[in-house]
C-alpha cells in the first residue's frame, strides 16, 4: 500500500483541525471562505443592506450565501463562475467567463450599476511560476475592467490577491481609481497562505 507524500499529510491534517471548515459545516455554508469576508465586513461595514453586488469567481457559493443574507431580499447579488454553481436563495448566478464580452454585457443588464465588485477567485496553477503570476495578473486587471464599468461612483472593490512583485504595479493602479487602497489579511486565511485581499475604496468615476 502506498504512503500519503508529508504534504499531502500536512494538508489533511490542517483539513481535521481546521475550526473554519467545521464552522461553515455546521451553519450551512458552503465553503470555508465565508468566515474571510464576514472577518473583513465587521471591520470595514462594507455589506449594508439593500446593496446591489458584482461577485466573481463565485463557486461554490459561499461567499454568495453570505452576501445574499446580508443585503436582504431589498438588495440584488449577481454572481458569475464558469464552474456551475447550485442555486443560492435571492442570487443571480451567470455561468461563464466574466472576461467573454458576451458574459460581460449579461452582467451588466442584470446588475445595473453596483455598490461593491467582489472576488475570491485563484487561478489553476501549472507550477511554472512566472506563466502563473502573469495569468492571475491578466485576471486582476480584468476584474478591475468590469469594476471601472459597473461600479458607481463611490463605491467599492474587495479583490484577493497573492504575494508577488506583479502585485505592486496592479496596486498603482488602483490608487489611480480609487480614493483608498488597503491590504487585508483575515484571520481565517491559512497561515501558510500568500492570499491577502486589496480593499479599494471610493470609486472615481470621472477617471474613466
Amino acid at each position: 500500500m502506498s504512503r500519503r507524500k508529508p504534504k499531502t499529510r500536512q494538508w489533511l491534517q490542517e483539513r481535521r483541525n481546521d475550526g473554519y471548515a467545521r464552522r461553515a459545516r455546521r451553519h450551512g455554508y458552503r465553503s470555508r471562505a465565508v468566515y474571510k469576508l464576514a472577518e473583513i465586513d465587521h471591520r470595514d461595514r462594507l455589506i449594508r443592506r439593500g446593496m446591489r453586488i458584482l461577485e466573481l469567481g463565485a463557486a461554490p457559493g459561499g461567499w454568495s450565501q453570505y452576501l445574499a443574507e446580508k443585503v436582504g431580499p431589498e438588495g440584488q447579488v449577481v454572481a458569475v463562475d464558469v464552474i456551475e454553481m447550485a442555486t443560492v436563495q435571492n442570487v443571480r448566478f451567470i455561468h461563464g467567463d466574466f472576461t467573454d464580452p458576451a458574459v460581460r454585457k449579461l452582467l451588466i443588464e442584470a446588475l445595473g450599476s453596483a455598490d461593491l465588485v467582489i472576488s475570491d477567485m485563484a487561478p489553476n496553477i501549472t507550477g511554472v511560476r512566472d506563466a502563473d503570476r502573469a495569468r492571475f495578473l491578466e485576471l486582476l486587471e480584468s476584474a478591475m475592467d468590469i469594476a471601472r464599468m459597473t461600479l458607481r461612483g463611490g463605491g467599492n472593490m474587495l479583490l484577493k490577491v497573492f504575494e508577488g512583485p506583479e502585485i505592486k504595479g496592479f496596486r498603482k493602479d488602483c490608487d489611480q481609481y480609487f480614493k483608498s487602497v488597503s491590504v487585508r489579511k483575515p484571520s481565517a486565511s491559512r497561515p501558510r497562505s500568500r492570499e491577502y485581499y486589496l480593499l479599494a475604496k471610493q470609486f472615481v468615476r470621472d477617471k474613466d
